[in-house]
């Protein structure tokens, strides 16, 4: 089982390709887009490119999305959003589920602590992987994909799989039938 984890943002998008072989887990791949052109719009269109290249050279069987952190500010919260809007499409068009976890979860199923700090998780990184990680985000993304791996069987179990097409809903309704 292969898993893409994905730490998004629009300045630094963390990514680490995880594949658990038994009880052995193996990093496959991991790093952090950092595109540097001023605009959004230009480093959302960059980070989309380079999720779909990770996506494409590693081939996940599932992604696992860090779901938006409450507390930040709410122009913070609004870039953070259009940043997980490009993670969740990267994975949606290559038809790739997508499961979503809070941050203290990530943390708990990584360090055995929900509120540990970005030190630990690189420390943890580091210790229980060999993982030569610098930045908090590639860490962070390596923990959504160890944390998936280790909820995958308990999720699976309470929601069976489905077509990632059948879960989406339309964004608009056809009114012209509600008349």
């Amino acid at each position: 089982m292969i898993v893409l984890g994905i730490d998004p943002g629009s300045r630094r998008c963390g990514y680490g390709v995880v594949e658990r072989e038994g009880g052995r887990l193996r990093i496959l791949a991991s790093g952090v887009l950092a595109p540097t052109a001023p605009a959004v719009a230009d480093r959302l269109a960059r980070i989309l490119d380079g999720l779909a290249e990770v996506i494409r050279s590693t081939r996940p069987a599932e992604v696992s999305v860090e779901q938006v952190f409450a507390g930040v500010s709410p122009r913070s919260a609004l870039v953070l959003g259009q940043a997980r809007g490009v993670a969740l499409a990267a994975a949606a068009r290559a038809g790739l589920p997508v499961f979503e976890y809070q941050p203290a979860e990530v943390k708990l199923a990584f360090t055995g602590s929900g509120r540990a700090s970005k030190e630990q998780m690189v420390r943890t990184a580091r210790t229980l992987l060999g993982l030569a990680v610098d930045l908090a985000d590639e860490a962070d993304a390596v923990a959504l994909a160890v944390c998936h791996l280790s909820r995958r069987t308990a999720r699976l179990a309470l929601a069976p799989r489905a077509d990632a097409s059948a879960r989406l809903r339309p964004s608009r309704r056809d009114h012209r039938s509600a008349q």
